[in-house]
């Protein structure tokens, strides 16, 4: 194998399907024989919908999902949805965690990505050709790279021996799919109570009777990795609402705390971390199913360029040098979030204040671009506005700019009709078009959407094009 991934979450699975973009031959190993069905995480927003769209998968989320343009992301805040969000997706994405899993799991098999469960890797070692993975049944398998996508407790993290600092968790909350013996408006009636002075309390309705019920948990549990017991949201449920709602059938019940992990490093030798094996944080936002397929789109290009042979010298560690800052500013986000879900009177009174000043537009723009992953923009160095910042989705004179990347290559984007990008032809798509709504001469676009260059010079272009394509072949 060129790349083995381990952990088949929606990181994993996500990044196996942009390897075999590239013909990268890519096993899956999850250690589960089969799925959960869970469902931690309840939508994608606006970043990840255009990364799917970017990858022609936006139809099949859609057709499954749910589309709200509703306020109330940044701690709870109820404030009404910006209205100039840069971007043709200016929704949140409602799907249940388990229908993304199933959904890039058949992404990935369509593309030929092999998907093994019920084989749990204990033990790995690289050498200067490639990694050596051992299963717990004493199977050993070789490949190129291994990159870790297992989780908050990652197996591969440990294994290398990665630091994970960071806060351990302070504050636990319970989480659970259940049923309630109450009707709707009374069930609405209790919650709109409590939180006004519990805003770590809520109740969502999920269709059939079931709800999604969050409650504050007693203290930190022991053992955090022992689910709750029925009996123990319930008392937590009693002890904020003077009754426990008559909750029953669980489907499941899960706890989670605010820690707050950033791994030191994304890359060791041939071993990689993305998703929750490079950063853990409280779920106060939903960024984190986001940030970790995030995190698989920065990094599949550049993984198969460097299995390809044609990734520039330090292509492949640009992966940490974008996404470790990304994740620092998500952390410290979601410290501010939980900060502002306190009861303490002092938090309240800051609530208060940031409340009053989402009431400015530019505010609750820029928060919610923060929370979005819309405003993210790498490090390119000096340059136009764009530089480094994903390119919204736009209308050519040929169609829709997403539609050309589907198949996960750079584009060159040029008004003028005077650039070439001849050398690069194998890696970068030229697309001659004049469309209005392009506002730059020309554009040279990363496979992941990222603005590595603008202008109208052929001698500046022939001078970025090799810091991320690699050198040109020859004509």
């Amino acid at each position: 194998m060129d790349v083995i991934v381990a952990g088949g979450g929606p990181v994993g699975l996500m990044l196996a399907g942009e390897l075999r973009l590239h013909g990268v031959r890519t096993l899956v190993l999850e250690r589960d024989a089969a799925p959960t069905g869970q469902s931690r995480a309840l939508g994608l927003h606006v970043r990840s919908v255009e990364v799917m769209d970017q990858r022609g998968l936006a139809d099949r989320f859609l057709a499954l999902g749910q589309r709200f343009a509703v306020g109330g992301f940044f701690a709870g805040i109820d404030k009404p949805w910006p209205a100039r969000l840069d971007t043709t997706h200016a929704y949140v994405l409602g799907i249940p965690q388990s229908v993304t899993e199933r959904l890039l799991a058949e992404r990935a098999n369509e593309l030929g990505a092999e998907i093994r469960r019920g084989c749990e890797l204990v033990g790995l070692s690289q050498d200067g050709d490639g990694v050596t993975a051992e299963l717990a049944d004493g199977t050993r398998l070789r490949s190129r790279y291994l990159v870790g996508c297992d989780g908050g407790r990652s197996t591969v993290r440990k294994l290398l021996g990665v630091g994970f600092p960071g806060e351990p968790t302070r504050v636990e909350t319970l989480l659970g799919e259940v049923e309630v013996a109450v009707p709707p408006e009374e069930l609405a009636a209790v919650v709109a109570e409590v939180r006004k002075t519990q805003f770590r309390f809520g109740a969502m309705p999920l269709g059939d009777g079931v709800y999604r019920l969050v409650v504050p948990a007693e203290g930190v549990a022991e053992d955090r990795a022992v689910p709750p017991a029925l009996e123990e949201l319930r008392q937590q449920v009693r002890a904020f609402a003077g009754t426990d709602l008559g909750v029953h059938s669980p489907r499941w019940i899960s706890r989670f705390g605010d820690a707050t992990r950033l791994a030191e490093r994304y890359r060791t030798g041939r071993v990689l971390l993305a998703g929750d094996a490079a950063h853990i944080h409280p779920p106060t936002g939903g960024m984190g199913l986001n940030l970790g397929i995030q995190d698989a789109f920065n990094l599949g290009w550049k993984l198969a360029a460097e299995v390809a042979g044609w990734a520039p010298d330090g292509l492949l560690d640009s992966y940490h040098t974008e996404r470790h800052p990304v994740a620092a500013d998500v952390l410290d986000n979601t410290r501010a979030q939980i900060e502002l879900l306190s009861a303490e009177p002092g938090a309240r009174a800051v609530r208060r204040l940031v409340s009053e000043l989402m009431d400015f537009e530019e505010v609750n723009l820029h928060l919610i671009e923060k929370i979005s992953g819309l405003g993210i923009r790498y490090d390119f160095g000096e340059g136009h506005e764009l530089l480094g910042r994903r390119m919204r989705d736009t209308e050519l004179k040929q169609g829709r700019l997403y539609e050309l990347m589907h198949g996960g290559r750079g584009l060159l984007l040029d008004r003028t009709g005077r650039l070439s990008a001849a050398g690069w032809a194998d890696r970068v798509d030229h697309v001659i078009d004049a469309a209005e709504e392009l506002d730059v001469p020309a554009a040279l676009l990363r496979p992941d959407g990222h603005v590595a260059w603008v202008g109208d010079d052929q001698q500046e272009l022939l001078s970025r094009l090799p810091r991320w394509f690699g050198a040109a072949t020859a004509s």
